[in-house]
């Protein structure tokens, strides 16, 4: 038997971490499912409040400062979740303080430069810009250091283990001040809520989880970090971050091309339409986004301990669990679409085609696991960072295309499209260098090793 191929000890040795994993991922699915609840709330008040029209340029503004937002926040949401744990293990507390401040400072500088820049070109399109779509970009692009911060420090915290300290600001508290700003404006003050203002709104709530996960923070490092001079190692950290920076920033625009697209075409309401579908399918990923909490900082660790073997095992679970979830949440999703676009209003339910095609697409996706977050956390991420550009690209394209046939269903068939194609080719990019096969498959290889090496012991023990 390959020494690669988990064991029954292997099993046994790793199942207090697929426990732990298991709790933590339990904490972290609640804390994912009040955040969604509290954000589709949000969204409801904001689709009926401010209208369909408003809600498209609020949506298309967005993704355009989220994509933003994760390019400045330099790919260390991400890196410090690999940086931070092996240097808590080797008690590297200097360059532990190092990597939190670098990446703090770094995200910083560059978004302040894209506010600059950002603000510039808007102006300088001021005639040609709807005044509406102008403001909402303007207030917007202040968003971008609160986003990027509260991401970098969010997962320094999850890092340290604080996983609902990291996820509720976020996920809970931004949407929250958001909803409750939104409800007062409109039902307290009167005031007509338009798309700037719901965007001032989302920059209120933004500042207020960044200040919550900075309180965290503090509260959730090792005492050892308080007093150390910070060592930096910036060249490593960088050549690790850029790969990661293309990685984070391209898949916010793989998911959000469809919105950009059709309000790059000047078709703002279907773009909010769409906007608003795409979120309520993306609920399926919730459990595999609450396992990666988890489930990234401990492939890292094993990985470099060459750890193989427990790895395996430790995939092939959480493979089981989010495979689980997906089905169950499709197969809810899909039934109860009409009616869940219904409660936002009636020009909503256009996008309801859109809605169940991309359902389909998500449960699929989901059948393939963690993939992504795999090739990150074991040095793969130049690779992976290549074939997400490679899928975005093909998105915009595919984008383009099908929009100009079906409309925004057509957004949603090449997205689930490129979907499919991306997560097959992140699958042949795992097993030829690492013999790692994806999600189900995972699951369905570790239960025959195991089921071979009780023939082994069996025929060992005759």
């Amino acid at each position: 038997m390959n020494k690669q191929s988990p064991t029954l000890h292997d099993v046994k040795a790793a199942s207090p971490l697929v426990a732990s994993l298991g709790r933590s991922s339990v904490v972290a699915f609640a804390v994912y499912g009040a955040g969604i609840g509290v954000t589709y709330l949000a969204q409801l008040a904001i689709a009926r409040i401010a209208g369909v029209e408003n809600y498209g340029i609020y949506s298309y503004v967005l993704a355009w400062i989220s994509f933003l937002s994760y390019f400045c926040a330099q790919g260390f949401d991400v890196s410090l979740l690999r940086f931070i744990p092996p240097y808590r293990a080797d008690r590297a507390w200097a360059l532990l303080r190092g990597a939190i401040q670098y990446a703090e400072r770094r995200a910083l500088i560059i978004s302040l430069i894209t506010i600059i820049f950002g603000e510039s070109i808007v102006i300088g399109l001021t005639t040609s810009l709807p005044r509406e779509l102008h403001n909402t970009f303007v207030i917007g692009f202040m968003l971008i250091p609160v986003c990027a911060l509260l991401w970098i420090r969010g997962s320094a915290t999850r890092a340290f283990g604080g996983v609902v300290s990291a996820l509720a600001p976020d996920r809970i508290v931004r949407d929250g001040i958001l909803l409750a700003l939104i409800l007062f404006a409109s039902w307290g003050l009167r005031l007509k809520v338009d798309a700037p203002l719901v965007m001032f709104a989302t920059l209120i709530g933004a500042g207020t989880a960044l200040a919550t996960v900075s309180l965290a923070l503090r509260r959730w490092r090792p005492l050892e970090l308080k007093n150390v001079t910070p060592v930096y190692a910036a060249a490593i950290w960088r050549r690790t971050a850029w790969p990661l920076v293309i990685m984070t920033a391209t898949e916010v625009l793989l998911n959000r091309t469809g919105v950009l697209v059709l309000g790059w075409v000047g078709d703002t309401k279907n773009a909010g339409i769409y906007s608003l579908v795409f979120n309520i399918a993306l609920v399926i990923t919730l459990p595999r986004m609450a396992i990666n909490t988890l489930l990234s900082p401990s492939v890292s660790v094993l990985f470099n301990s060459d750890n193989h073997p427990m790895l395996r095992v430790l995939i092939a679970r959480s493979a089981r669990w989010t495979v689980i979830a997906a089905a169950f949440t499709g197969i809810a999703l899909f039934v109860l679409a009409d009616p869940l676009l219904g409660w936002f209003g009636v020009g909503y339910k256009a996008g309801l085609p859109a809605l169940q095609v991309l359902v389909v697409g998500q449960v699929i996706a989901a059948v393939a696991g963690s993939q992504l977050q795999l090739m990150t956390m074991t040095g793969n991420e130049r690779s992976a960072a290549a074939l997400l550009i490679l899928a975005t690209v093909t998105n915009a394209v595919a984008s383009f295309a099908f929009i100009r046939l079906f409309g925004l269903t057509g957004a949603a068939v090449a997205y689930c499209l490129t979907l499919i194609v991306w997560n097959l080719t992140m699958a042949y990019c795992l097993w030829r260098r690492l013999h790692f096969l994806p999600g189900l498959f995972a699951m369905l290889q570790t239960r025959q090793m195991l089921a071979w090496h009780r023939i082994a012991i069996t025929d060992a023990t005759n």
